[in-house]
């Protein structure tokens, strides 16, 4: 076994005793990355020599004696909306091709204060729209469990990289379970913290009232401390949160006492496949013999989910994404004989096809006349599920369920159907609607050896139960444990 296929704790605790230096891991990763992403194609840009100057600095400095950050020398990988200064943030889209970032997004500032190495850009669904990766402007990412098939999406590459081991930890994001979906389908622990967690600036926004940036491992325990690391109130962001972080990376292996956990009948009905049903139902089990006491809840207004994420997430994408109008952002278009056909030629050329689509139902959504009857009525919805998680947490502590209604489907078999596509986050999007921390975790495989995952939802800000609720399934199974060709 080599450094890269050490988690992102036990890489951690090897730098702090000196067994290994940042150098060193960062090249096992860099050689990983050279070995495996020819097929995989998890990243879009890897800047070596950057990666290994940062590393070498970490290393002087810890041989000088100086006090280092929480994520000392770990190499970690950026999913390609999150603006780093110097380095290329496209989105995966032709509209933002050759971009360099003026800035760091804040989460960018966190890990480079936590001393962690930026290994590199990874590949995503295009403006974080799709749940595949075959959005991508750049080519799909493939699933490193059966390179037929696709990751999830949008964050598509974090979640491979990591999965395949060419970095132990990674960040993503999530509007409708961008990190939960892709980490279920491959294997690993994803995280989307609760809205207002972690900072935005700097993310490059798709939905803003829904997006959230969150960690990527392959245990509990990684997540939690890069979800430490990022975490924290700034005030260039105005729904970031002033609440106090809780050392998730001290807590996380602390059992839960009298730990209640619900279950929502409707998530286990038709359309649910049966061996993901048995998983999780099986994982539901192993909580029981821990002790927990396990409950049925209702969510009643879940089934309007999917009507009233895709009203308000492509309402705002239509919002957002106005600025890329070939002046002030993005591509701009060579043939046009006059401004209207610029602005036409321009974003006809820099999006594709999933991104004019949500564009164009987002801003039927908003004009003149069904602003009202859409929108408006979707926030009310959003409004009313988010009701039902508050009267459920009432009587529950965390709520399990499956993370997708399928394992990893083959690359193209849904590209022609939205709708099908659409309903692979049928179970992760309410999370975004209330704002809620959720978690997707390894707990099994189909007979054709893809992984399953399993979700577990929390009340706002209450990351700790569910990173120890997790922890505490993690601890007793060895799912987790388990890789590609491994």
């Amino acid at each position: 076994m080599g450094l890269s296929d050490l988690s992102a704790s036990e890489l951690l605790d090897q730098l702090q005793s000196g067994a290994v230096s940042s150098r060193e891991v960062t090249q096992a990763c860099l050689a990983a990355i050279t070995v495996q992403d020819t097929a995989v194609h998890a990243f879009l840009h890897v800047d070596a020599a950057d990666a290994l100057q940062q590393a070498a600095a970490i290393d002087e400095r810890r041989v000088r004696g100086e006090s280092l950050g929480l994520l000392a020398g770990l190499p970690v990988a950026l999913k390609d909306v999150l603006c780093q200064q110097g380095q290329p943030a496209t989105c995966a889209s032709k509209m933002l091709s050759g971009f360099i970032p003026p800035y760091d997004a804040h989460v960018v500032t966190k890990l480079k204060q936590a001393d962690a190495v930026l290994l590199g850009r990874t590949n995503m669904d295009e403006f974080a729209m799709g749940s595949s990766s075959e959005n991508s402007a750049f080519g799909v990412t493939r699933n490193p469990w059966d390179l037929s098939r696709i990751p999830g999406g949008s964050s598509s590459g974090s979640a491979a990289a990591v999965a395949a081991r060419m970095t132990p930890v990674s960040l993503g994001s999530d509007t409708g379970g961008s990190i939960r979906q892709p980490a279920g389908l491959c294997g690993i622990v994803g995280m989307k913290p609760t809205y207002g967690r972690i900072s935005r600036y700097g993310l490059i926004a798709y939905a803003s009232s829904l997006d959230q940036i969150g960690p990527f491992g392959t245990d509990v325990r990684s997540v939690a401390t890069v979800l430490e690391a990022i975490s924290g109130h700034d005030p260039r962001d105005s729904t970031s949160v002033n609440q106090p972080v809780p050392e998730y990376s001290k807590s996380v292996d602390q059992p839960l006492t009298g730990l209640k956990i619900g279950i929502v009948p409707e998530h286990f009905s038709a359309g649910l496949d049966t061996e993901i049903a048995a998983a999780v139902k099986s994982a539901i089990d192993v909580y029981r013999s821990l002790g927990a006491e396990v409950r049925e809840v209702a969510l009643p207004h879940a089934k309007y989910c999917i009507a009233t994420y895709y009203l308000i997430a492509c309402s705002e994408a239509s919002s957002n994404l106005s600025r890329y109008d070939g002046i002030h952002y993005g591509h701009r278009a060579t043939s046009f004989k006059n401004l209207n056909e610029m602005y036409a030629a321009s974003r006809g050329e820099g999006f594709g096809a999933e991104v004019k689509r949500r564009i164009m139902l987002g801003t039927y959504a908003l004009s003149t006349g069904y602003y009202d009857q859409y929108y408006v009525k979707a926030l009310k919805v959003r409004r009313l599920i988010r009701q039902d998680f508050d009267a459920a947490f009432q009587q529950v502590d965390v709520i399990a369920g499956p993370v997708t209604p399928t394992a990893a489907f083959a690359i193209g078999e849904k590209a022609n159907d939205p709708l099908a596509m659409y309903l692979s986050d049928i179970y992760t999007i309410s999370a975004n609607l209330a704002g809620l921390p959720a978690i997707s975790l390894p707990c099994g495989f189909t007979t054709g050896g893809l992984p399953i995952g399993l979700q577990l939802q929390g009340r706002p800000f209450d990351e700790d139960r569910v990173l120890r609720a997790a922890r505490m399934y993690e601890a007793t199974t060895d799912w987790h444990t388990r890789r590609p060709n491994g």
